[in-house]
């Protein structure tokens, strides 16, 4: 859309505006000679092409600040253009309504994105994610106490992340710039809480006792602790005074005074000090996302080199799959599984920068590939069960639903489509129904049949979860 909105302005800037004469755009300089109206024109021109690319780029809200001038200025320009007297000539009338359009385009445009429904849902998300940190982290800390991170606040803020991670954007980059940015602030938190919930189970520190500048180290941890809080906070725009550059210089102060203290000769106390410096470094990290989602290549994925490295190993999953299905329908078994472990060690090398939208795109890959792995385990473990008879029945019963699992996720490997398509609906049904067929197998306390039963649920709910992943439109 941006591009289209830039095409329009290339269509404005493009076309005379009296008498076939082009504006020259390498000198920016009006025509000599040239009607006033049309000279105004000009100049509107130009500070249309000055707010256009900060339109265009603007991934806020209505009710913000630089919202508010970007409109008033547009408003502006509108209101002059309105004002340029055409003394009733056609082509300064022609000239005066392609710019009106122009600017209204722009105006359009920057509503569209500032109350588009995926810009509310991030906003949405965004405000839950805000909460849940307030109550589980920043609240504890302002009350004096300290804040105990639990499993279920690590786990609410990975679901909040996976769905923003599937907020559509449809390759709108302001909408893009609005997803990467909250990303990557609530990524930044997850690893600060995860970092806290790692340090929850490390030992106490060093007693006093063991050396004079053990003190000292005690004393900074316990700033670092109240730091990792308030970097919560900043993160979140839950801290209303402090920025980023003050915590910054705090932490900086730190490392310059933990690197002061002479702990020669004690390798225990030395390595107490490198602890407590990672952590500082663990936090600094963090404090360079005031600009972050500035640059366009940051959230525009399209040619981002990892991308490019997933794309080709999804391609390349792809051809397999389909060897592999082509086989399997000829009664054949093809095993390319060598290959398909080589791709699983190329997905875990490829950077993700601390992307999130190429953190999930790696997963999204490597759940490909775990698929095509897995069906093919199933089908040599059932070519593999025909030299076993005698069996308990209800063991045998589960084994069948697991033939039938396999027919189906044979299916759904191949299928291409949406989740309004039939195929999907029948798929969907297919797999539930085999999953309350083995809800109705008794293990009559055979161990064998319960673990049987267990390993085929698990993969059935595998396979459903795979066929949402296939269908659930995401993008970059």
């Amino acid at each position: 859309m941006c591009a289209n909105v830039f095409g329009a302005l290339k269509s404005l800037f493009g076309k005379p505006f009296d008498g076939g004469k082009r504006m020259d755009h390498g000198s920016q300089q009006p025509p000599q000679q040239q009607h006033p109206a049309m000279t105004r024109l000009y100049e509107v021109q130009r500070e249309v092409q000055s707010l256009g690319p900060q339109v265009c780029t603007f991934s806020g809200l209505k009710n913000e600040r630089e919202y508010r001038r970007l409109e008033r200025e547009l408003t502006r320009l509108l209101l002059e253009v309105d004002q340029v007297d055409t003394e009733g000539r056609a082509d300064l009338q022609g000239a005066r309504k392609r710019a009106a359009q122009e600017v209204e385009g722009l105006l359009r445009y920057l509503e569209e994105n500032a109350t588009h429904p995926s810009r509310l849902s991030i906003e949405e998300l965004s405000r839950d994610a805000q909460r849940l940190v307030e109550q589980g982290v920043v609240e504890p800390q302002r009350a004096g106490g300290t804040a105990e991170i639990s499993d279920e606040l690590v786990d609410a803020v990975q679901e909040l992340i996976l769905k923003l991670t599937q907020v559509k954007t449809g390759g709108r980059v302001p909408l893009r710039k609005a997803r990467y940015r909250a990303l990557t602030r609530l990524c930044a938190v997850q690893d600060v809480i995860e970092g806290r919930t790692r340090q929850q189970t490390l030992p106490l520190p060093l007693s006093e006792d063991t050396h004079a500048a053990v003190q000292k180290i005690n004393q900074i941890m316990v700033q670092v602790s109240g730091a990792r809080s308030q970097l919560v906070a900043l993160l979140m725009g839950l801290s209303g005074r402090d920025s980023c550059a003050h915590l910054s210089r705090v932490l900086t102060e730190l490392l310059v005074e933990l690197d002061a203290l002479d702990v020669s000769g004690n390798a225990a106390v030395r390595n107490y000090r490198k602890q407590v410096v990672e952590e500082i470094n663990g936090l600094l990290k963090h404090l360079d996302l005031e600009g972050e989602g500035d640059d366009t290549r940051r959230y525009d994925l399209a040619q981002n080199d990892s991308i490019r490295q997933i794309e080709a190993v999804r391609g390349r999953v792809c051809l397999l799959r389909g060897e592999v299905l082509r086989h399997c329908g000829v009664g054949d078994l093809f095993r390319p599984k060598p290959e398909l472990q080589s791709l699983l060690t190329h997905l875990d090398q490829v950077d993700t920068a601390r992307n999130p939208c190429i953190r999930e795109a790696r997963r999204r890959a490597v759940l490909e590939v775990q698929a095509v792995i897995t069906f093919l385990d199933l089908r040599e473990a059932l070519i593999c069960r025909q030299h076993y008879q005698n069996e308990p029945q209800q063991h045998r019963a589960v084994w069948m639903v697991l033939g039938s699992l396999s027919d189906l996720q044979a299916q759904v490997l191949c299928f291409q489509g949406k989740r309004a398509d039939k195929n999907y609906i029948l798929l969907e049904e297919l797999l539930t129904k085999q999953l309350l067929a083995l809800d109705a197998v008794d293990p009559q306390g055979d161990e064998m049949t319960k673990a049987a039963r267990k390993q085929a649920v698990k993969f059935a709910q595998n396979i459903l979860s795979y066929l949402d992943m296939k269908t659930d439109e995401w993008e970059y």
